[in-house]
């Protein structure tokens, strides 16, 4: 890599970085989601595919363990985090449904349910979605580009617009530690 190409994808994250700026009241709506559902015993479920897949095993950890205060831990599960579950699920029904059977099996009324795509096109996350909203559970959707067609699905949409997968998920990390700690301070548990 040479050092225009060093500046060009600064420049990239940054520009996206001015759309994600317009998502400040919906984040602030995911975070009050969040909290309410922390604070009267409920739980934070997250999925999704490949890189999202990673993001949301990290943003349990933030949750259950901390992320930068002392706190106590917080109930969140990273529904694609067991590989026996998950391969069984598409083996013996099909890959669709691997989100959506850990929101029934694990899924209450007043949890939320993050779910990440980073094209909005993943059949499973759309599923998930759909699940949860059926079962009374607290929906927020984290996508990229523009939505798929999993616009329309969640109560509280994040969509950073953009076609690099990489900076849509830089911004989707941002926007989730953002979310955990405008919680931890609606649930009064940061100094």
């Amino acid at each position: 890599m040479n050092h225009s190409t060093f500046s060009t994808r600064w420049h990239d994250h940054a520009e996206m970085g001015e759309a994600v700026l317009k998502l400040e009241e919906e984040a602030v709506r995911a975070a009050d989601m969040v909290a309410e559902a922390l604070r009267t015993g409920h739980k934070v479920m997250l999925c999704g595919n490949g890189g999202s897949a990673s993001q949301a095993m990290h943003v349990e950890a933030e949750l259950v363990v901390r992320m930068e205060r002392e706190r106590g831990p917080l109930p969140a599960v990273a529904l694609g985090s067991s590989a026996p579950s998950i391969t069984a699920a598409a083996n013996d029904y099909a890959f669709p449904t691997v989100f959506e059977r850990g929101v029934r099996a694990l899924g209450q009324p007043g949890d939320v349910l993050v779910a990440l795509s980073t094209s909005g096109g993943s059949e499973n996350i759309r599923r998930a979605l759909a699940a949860a909203t059926d079962m009374g559970i607290h929906t927020i959707a984290v996508l990229g580009r523009d939505g798929g067609f999993t616009t329309g699905v969640a109560e509280i949409e994040l969509l950073v617009p953009g076609t690099s997968t990489a900076r849509i998920q830089e911004w989707h990390l941002f926007l989730l530690h953002t979310i955990i700690e405008l919680a931890e301070h609606a649930l009064d548990m940061v100094d």
